[in-house]
């Protein structure tokens, strides 16, 4: 099996610019935005959670709130271009694969898919960033409900959203499974860092992964009923999953767990950004 699929006259510049530093300095940003933007969700939801203010949001919320700070433009120009390095790692890792080059298969063939929707994920949050600097985007609509609304107008419509929920749930379970078996450990520079920030991260890595976990889960399960009852409406981003753990029995308390969860996670994306190992050489 080859390890892509590029015209051999393509791989070869492909594989000079992504063997270039400056590539590793965009994709080490492209985590710090990541970082930065999963912190201000957890942050926001905290704050909701515990009565200080605040509120549920995605990260398109996020964005909006940075956006309205001061310098916020700035502050969001630099996310922006982080973002966009995350994007092309992402891509990176989904054509050549540089940290799974062992595996074979359908595992392979899995994690490439994974790396392609997470570029097509943020790429998205990327064009959200540029509309929001150029003052085109203040629209707080969900895109979720878009995009579902537009899936169930297609043939085999609440089938195809309904295994979109399915996969949801399945990425979901398997970061819980993921955080349980601390895997996420093995792309850090352990060797780098010192014993407390090896404990820091790992604790940080399994809280906060786990936290992404249980919101998928709930995305998941929102889109398999928005297939059942064929109605877009019911589709729940980030933000309402977020808001629905707010609204359950002893949902304050929920709901600042899983946001402290997300804060964690940003922190580790920010720990990530420092000492995660790229494999920039394909």
């Amino acid at each position: 099996m080859t390890r892509n699929n590029l015209p051999s006259n393509i791989q070869k510049p492909v594989k000079q610019a992504v063997a270039h530093p400056v590539f590793e300095r965009l994709a080490r940003l492209g985590y710090a935005a990541k970082g930065v933007v999963y912190f201000v969700v957890g942050f926001l939801a905290a704050q909701a959670a515990f009565g200080l203010g605040g509120r549920t949001t995605d990260t398109s919320g996020a964005l909006r709130t940075i956006v309205s700070q001061p310098f916020g433009k700035f502050l969001l120009s630099i996310l922006t271009v982080g973002l966009i390095g995350y994007v092309l790692w992402r891509l990176v890792q989904a054509i050549f694969n540089p940290e799974s080059s062992r595996q074979t298969g359908k595992k392979q063939i899995a994690k490439r898919l994974g790396y392609t929707f997470s570029a097509l994920a943020y790429a998205g949050l990327a064009l959200a960033a540029v509309q929001l600097i150029m003052g085109v985007g203040s629209s707080n609509r969900n895109s979720t409900e878009d995009w579902t609304a537009k899936l169930l107008a297609q043939p085999f419509g609440r089938f195809l959203v309904g295994l979109v929920g399915v996969i949801v749930i399945g990425v979901g379970i398997y970061y819980l499974y993921k955080a349980y078996k601390c895997k996420f450990l093995r792309h850090l520079k352990m060797q780098e860092m010192s014993i407390k920030e090896r404990i820091w991260a790992k604790r940080a890595g399994r809280f906060g992964i786990a936290a992404r976990g249980i919101v998928f889960s709930i995305i998941g399960i929102f889109l398999i009923q928005a297939a059942h009852q064929s109605d877009a409406s019911e589709a729940k981003g980030l933000g309402e999953a977020l808001a629905t753990l707010g609204k359950q029995p002893f949902g304050p308390w929920i709901l600042g767990l899983v946001a402290l969860g997300l804060i964690a996670y940003g922190i580790y994306s920010l720990t990530e950004a420092r000492y995660r190992q790229i494999r920039n050489t394909p």
